[in-house]
């Protein structure tokens, strides 16, 4: 099979059919997904889907710490003044897509950090497997940028308000929080990889295939602890309903307890730009079918790619590690409404 050092394409032998293994092998960056990784994943996907002989794909982590921590943003950063960089973002989404609307099932073993672009290529498979290593966040607004990769799709769907909570805070959550909340469908013991993969591998998929790979792996589900989360969905339902930044900050002054002073905080270390353009495009992205959300999201990864708030973003976080941005505007109040609304506008060459 094809692939690269980062990248490794299998095929694993079945009954009534093989699977398409995809392995992240890139762990000394925590499985950052660069470009060639997507041009490659894409391609064979494609090929995949029509192969006669491939009833289901599985995407898993190389044993380490996670199964992908997001796109390549350092390589983002040191190509800022490339005309060609939102290319990048048009295969990614791309794939994104592809995932999306795949006709068969899509198995993402989400077993460590999953983050940003490794969202993107789980969470809109047929089915997410969490295990107990697994932590998520969208850290986008933390760099100036924005939850994309099909988030302001499925955020906004979450129980609670819970995307809007997690899409602006950034904030990093279990593997229970999320199963409680639907991001992961189904929980099992993070050793347990081998003897799953080998008994999808076993099942007979004739009719309904998706429902039987459940069936599989359910017959691995382990128990986990109730969710933290959900102590606050009471708070963040009510606040995080609101539809200004601003308002979403007073109402968690008015319930002033700790949590949400904190998360008051929290937020006030975030782009205030990228605040007010991810709240915009939740509430627009609700409203929205898949493929709608993901032409929204690149023509607004085009426009934050011509200003300076993502490449500051990742300068602080990621460059020079001295976690201390300098956004611009720095206050709410300074980010007009008008300049929010451009971020939104079409493109001479769309994604399609």
């Amino acid at each position: 099979m094809s692939s690269n050092q980062f990248i490794i394409f299998e095929e694993l032998s079945g009954r009534s059919g093989n699977l398409g293994v995809i392995t992240l092998n890139r762990q000394n960056a925590l499985n950052a997904i660069n470009h060639q990784m997507i041009i490659d994943m894409n391609k064979q996907l494609m090929e995949w889907e029509t192969a006669d002989q491939i009833k289901a794909v599985v995407i898993h982590p190389a044993e380490g710490r996670a199964f992908c921590a997001g796109g390549d943003i350092r390589n983002a950063y040191e190509k800022a003044k490339d005309p060609n960089l939102s290319q990048f973002f048009r295969d990614e989404y791309l794939l994104n897509t592809r995932i999306h609307h795949y006709a068969k099932p899509y198995i993402a073993f989400l077993d460590g950090i999953t983050m940003g672009g490794g969202v993107g290529i789980s969470i809109h498979g047929s089915h997410r497997v969490a295990t107990e290593k697994l932590t998520f966040a969208m850290p986008e607004t933390g760099i100036g940028f924005f939850p994309d990769v099909g988030a302001t799709y499925f955020l906004p769907r979450l129980p609670f308000k819970m995307g809007f909570y997690l899409g602006l805070t950034s904030a990093r959550i279990s593997y229970n929080d999320c199963i409680a909340i639907g991001i992961a469908n189904h929980c099992v013991a993070s050793d347990s990889y081998a003897k799953l993969i080998h008994a999808i591998a076993d099942a007979a998929l004739f009719e309904n295939p998706k429902a039987k790979i459940s069936e599989v792996v359910d017959q691995f589900a382990v128990s986990y602890p109730p969710s933290k989360l959900l102590e606050h969905k009471e708070e963040i339902e009510s606040c995080f309903s609101k539809t200004t930044i601003e308002e979403i900050i007073q109402a968690l002054k008015n319930i002033g307890n700790e949590w949400c002073l904190q998360t008051v905080e929290t937020l006030r270390t975030k782009s205030p730009t990228s605040l007010k353009v991810t709240l915009n495009a939740l509430l627009k992205g609700s409203k929205l079918s898949f493929d709608e959300c993901m032409r929204m999201e690149y023509r607004l990864t085009c426009h934050f790619l011509q200003g300076k708030e993502f490449f500051e973003g990742i300068r602080a976080v990621v460059i020079d590690k001295d976690q201390k941005p300098q956004w611009n505007p720095s206050q709410l109040k300074d980010v007009k409404e008008k300049e929010v609304e451009q971020y939104f506008a079409p493109l001479e060459k769309e994604l399609n």
